[in-house]
């Protein structure tokens, strides 16, 4: 992509050096700035996960990638949350092309990182492809990015760019002939397919002899056709640099010098200098085919229309004038430049303006059962149902579940909800936190989801976690929708008194009353070290709800209601008789956070496989002496069932947990979190075993799709004796 001298990330050298795990890094000299995949890396050798591009078109023949004997990190870099098979709707899109610090940051630890401020994207509702860009020749997303997004139904692309003088060579060799062509665009398919992303945006950003254009079509074309065929709704983009004639010469919009790369692939993306009648033209180019066109915004603002930043909204309003779609190039800018005042603020201030602009693209839930604990995938603690598992912080876009759809504002308003990493979470590594002043007859709302779930005559089961202060009642509202019935609103809260009794009770059609739920109450003993003791999930409350649904109504949004409860006096009084802060305008402080939320067509948990359904197996067991004396150990677990039934539904995550044993068998042994897979195997990294320790063993423990997770001594696990070190 054309870029000013002033910021070439394939140039330059790397502004934030990659922050993978301490055990990841390659050992090379302060300030040089070696990615852990370069020589002198052996992907063969056990080594703590990692994602990597495909530097050279050698490797890319080879397969090399794709051999389980000669890449060690290949299954931890397949993404286990499958693809939205569904082609893209016919309407004006937004691509978001990842662009941030040359890639591979934080996020190319499959298994997470320690960083808690790591870069994320939550807005997920305002997406339809999502593509992982870098300079290297042939980028593959990392798993989390996968996941994440086709959680959210949004589509992933790896690229493949051939750029400067070494990009001529490639280009030289790959388009020799027109099998070779054919050749490595299979290979390219073949990456694709077996990690379980979408397709590719073709990069190829040189000068070319002319007689090499038929057979850079025929790749183009060769690739589309290759993807289709293997993964459904799959998509192969041209990016607008090479012309027909063989010109690196970026035209900005669709036009005859490019169309013909455009004609046998699903779509371009412009470059972002184009001017204000480009998009009508390329429309026109187009034809039936202009949501195809995708133009580029550049959000660093390099000659971009609009002058992007905090302004690129101006060239997003321009296209949706036009109704053609948007490619919006590099959105870390927010985060790599440091957007005051902090990044979550900035960031959910930046795509509040996009959503303003071109409103929100995606719905959910769209099928049940439903789950989300608002995780972004990072934070500084873990918990399970309200129990503290883990104090240390930490980063994994894997572990994102469905994010609220929130209105966030920098106006000064009275209570405003946010996510929340600060108080101890539900689930995950945050919660979402309504917090400000209220005043004593009014109800606040805030859509957290739009949804798109066509409802069945029957019961609905809904679970959700509450913490609130003793003055604030927190419910949720369902907003039922109907071609042919009136639309309707049900209220669900425990106190429904409490919003009965105010003015704007006439907004809801109905009101369903929760009850309250037992949580889980594990001896943390069991659980976790002995300095996380404490019994954090007394201050969530659990509650259940039963709500009889109709055929013909979609479930069309959820919201969080939040009131002061009602004492009928000037100055309210909480239950336990004390008197409220109030504010002098009469309004009294409000605190509640909402944990989770789970909607299900049965009131039951999943039942899981108990733990003899399993095997479980541990290799590349590796042991050393640490220099306290101790043992590390360091190796593969992986598990599997014993008999794959096809009626099993698939599990979202699995956290991982090491108990450490010893000759006093009076003496119970704490169970310490180790991490989460997403797929069925983790890498152990020098886990320490002093010499009094006779065993070590890990335990999986499965989440599903709902939220319920199984108990660990029902888990399977798997038993290592220690080892010596030569």
């Amino acid at each position: 992509m054309p870029v000013s001298p002033r910021r070439h990330l394939g140039r330059l050298a790397r502004r934030v050096r990659a922050m993978l795990p301490s055990a990841a890094e390659p050992e090379v000299s302060d300030g040089d700035d070696r990615r852990a995949w370069e020589p002198p890396f052996d992907a063969s050798s056990p080594a703590p996960p990692m994602s990597y591009p495909i530097t050279d078109l050698a490797a890319l023949a080879s397969r090399a990638y794709l051999s389980a004997e000669a890449n060690f990190h290949l299954p931890f870099n397949r993404a286990s949350v499958p693809a939205p098979a569904s082609p893209l709707p016919q309407r004006r899109r937004v691509l978001v092309c990842h662009d941030m610090e040359g890639g591979y940051r934080d996020d190319a630890a499959p298994q997470g990182g320690a960083n808690p401020d790591a870069y994320a994207l939550w807005h997920w509702h305002l997406v339809d492809v999502f593509v992982y860009f870098s300079h290297y020749l042939v980028t593959l997303p990392p798993p989390c990015w996968i996941n994440a997004a086709h959680l959210h139904g949004v589509k992933v692309l790896g690229t493949f760019i051939a750029e400067w003088d070494k990009g001529v060579e490639v280009c030289k060799e790959m388009l020799a002939t027109e099998a070779s062509a054919q050749m490595y665009a299979e290979r390219l398919t073949e990456l694709a397919h077996t990690l379980g992303f979408d397709g590719w945006l073709i990069n190829i950003e040189v000068k070319l002899d002319i007689h090499f254009i038929d057979n850079l079509k025929e790749f183009v074309k060769h690739l589309t056709t290759t993807m289709h065929d293997a993964v459904l709704g799959s998509l192969v983009i041209w990016y607008d640099a090479i012309t027909v004639n063989g010109d690196l010469d970026w035209q900005d919009k669709l036009n005859k010098y490019n169309k013909p790369f455009f004609d046998v692939c699903d779509g371009l993306f412009s470059n972002y200098t184009w001017k204000e009648n480009y998009p009508q033209d390329s429309a026109a180019v187009a034809g039936n085919r202009k949501f195809d066109v995708y133009m580029g915004i550049d959000v660093f603002g390099r000659n971009t229309f609009g002058g992007g930043q905090w302004t690129t909204n101006v060239a997003l309003d321009l296209l949706k004038k036009v109704d053609i779609s948007a490619a919006i190039f590099a959105p870390g800018w927010v985060y790599e430049t440091k957007q005051p005042p902090d990044f979550q603020s900035a960031q959910n201030h930046w795509w509040g303006l996009v959503e303003k602009s071109w409103g929100i693209l995606r719905s959910y839930p769209e099928q049940l059962p439903f789950y989300s604990d608002f995780n972004q995938g990072h934070g500084y603690q873990v918990s399970v149902e309200g129990l503290q598992i883990s104090s240390d912080p930490w980063n994994n876009i894997s572990c994102q579940s469905f994010q609220p759809m929130l209105k966030y504002t920098r106006d000064q308003v009275h209570l405003q909800a946010y996510t929340d990493f600060k108080d101890g979470p539900y689930s995950g590594g945050n919660c979402l936190t309504a917090k400000g002043t209220l005043r004593q007859n009014i109800v606040f709302s805030e859509r957290l989801f739009n949804g798109g779930l066509a409802m069945e005559d029957g019961p609905v089961h809904l679970f959700y976690s509450v913490r609130a202060n003793a003055n604030s009642a927190l419910g949720l509202s369902l907003d039922l929708s109907s071609r042919n019935k009136q639309g309707t609103s049900i209220l669900v809260a425990e106190d429904i008194a409490t919003f009965t009794r105010k003015k704007q009770n006439h907004k809801y059609g109905s009101y369903v009353k929760a009850d309250k739920v037992e949580l889980h109450a594990p001896d943390n003993q069991d659980w976790v070290p002995v300095q996380l003791h404490s019994p954090d999930n007394q201050d969530w409350v659990l509650y259940k709800a039963t709500v009889w649904s109709s055929a013909g109504y979609t479930l069309t949004g959820i919201n969080i209601v939040c009131t002061l409860k009602f004492t009928g006096q000037i100055s309210p009084e909480t239950e336990d008789g004390s008197i409220l802060e109030e504010e002098v305008d009469g309004s009294s402080l409000y605190q509640a956070s909402l944990g989770h939320i789970s909607i299900r067509n049965t009131d039951k948990n999943t039942e899981f496989p108990p733990a003899e359904s399993w095997v479980t197996e541990g290799d590349y067991i590796s042991w050393s002496k640490s220099s306290n004396g101790s043992e590390l150990v360091s190796l593969k677990i992986s598990w599997k069932l014993k008999t794959p039934d096809q009626r099993q539904p698939p599990f979202s995550k699995y956290n991982i947990y090491v108990e450490k044993l010893t000759a006093d068998s009076d003496m119970k042994a704490p169970r310490s979190y180790l991490g989460v897979a997403s797929v069925d195997a983790f890498y152990v990294s020098g886990l320490e075993v002093s010499n009094e320790i006779t065993g070590v063993k890990f335990f999986i423990q499965a989440f599903a799709h709902d939220g319920s997770w199984q108990e660990l001594e029902e888990c399977p696990n798997f038993f290592l004796s220690p080892g010596h070190s030569e």
